[in-house]
């Protein structure tokens, strides 16, 4: 008589997401939440920086959207071209507004300087956008906090842009850097300051059939 080998059981496969983003504030802030996820960094040859290109006349909060159903897009089509397995993508970004006035990226160092001489003493506006791509889907949520800044001293600037620390940052600081020595006042997200607002990330991951813990 032959015994059959058992049946080897099917490996369970956790559900994830992808995040499309290489930002380590994000991906902390996902974990911080138990969102299991995998990045999906654009590609070398993908020219991640023309889709932040600010045009002519738009407002901050459709700026903001705009970008990130842009990276929403462009993870959608980066996933079919690798061929991966299907699961829910997040994308999203982050921008700083005083007034009308978006302020970016920094350019260099004088840029940086010049946004944190901007912001000193003042209340500005931290834009955050996250989608969630679920098939044909892309559902989008807007996050609007308001950040206080005491006055900043201008060694402290100098020394802070010299900490390299602004140079990839929105509005040139890092809410959970040094730059909340000076933060007077914080109405809004804090997660969503970081770069990635977690309550309507996880509203739009429940409406995409992600339980979370």
């Amino acid at each position: 008589m032959t015994t059959l080998p058992p049946h080897a059981p099917e490996p369970v496969t956790e559900p994830f997401v992808y995040l499309a983003s290489k930002s380590p504030r994000r991906q902390a802030l996902l974990r911080q939440i138990g969102v299991r996820f995998e990045p999906l960094p654009a590609d070398d040859d993908e020219d991640a920086e023309r889709l932040e290109v600010v045009h002519a006349g738009e407002s901050p909060a459709a700026y903001v959207r705009r970008v990130t159903l842009a990276k929403a897009g462009a993870a959608r089509a980066r996933l079919a071209r690798r061929a991966l397995p299907a699961a829910p993508i997040i994308a999203s970004d982050t921008t700083v507004a005083i007034g009308g006035q978006i302020l970016g990226k920094p350019v260099d160092a004088a840029d940086a300087a010049r946004m944190l001489r901007l912001l000193s003493g003042r209340t500005h506006r931290v834009l955050s956008a996250v989608a969630v791509v679920h098939g044909a889907r892309i559902a989008l949520a807007l996050n609007v906090s308001r950040v206080t800044f005491a006055r900043l001293p201008g060694a402290w600037i100098d020394a802070y842009v010299a900490s390299g620390e602004p140079m990839d940052k929105a509005g040139a600081y890092a809410i959970q850097g040094d730059a909340a020595r000076h933060v007077r006042r914080i109405d809004g997200s804090h997660s969503g300051i970081m770069g990635l607002p977690l309550y309507e990330t996880s509203r739009l991951l429940r409406g995409a059939g992600q339980s979370q813990r």
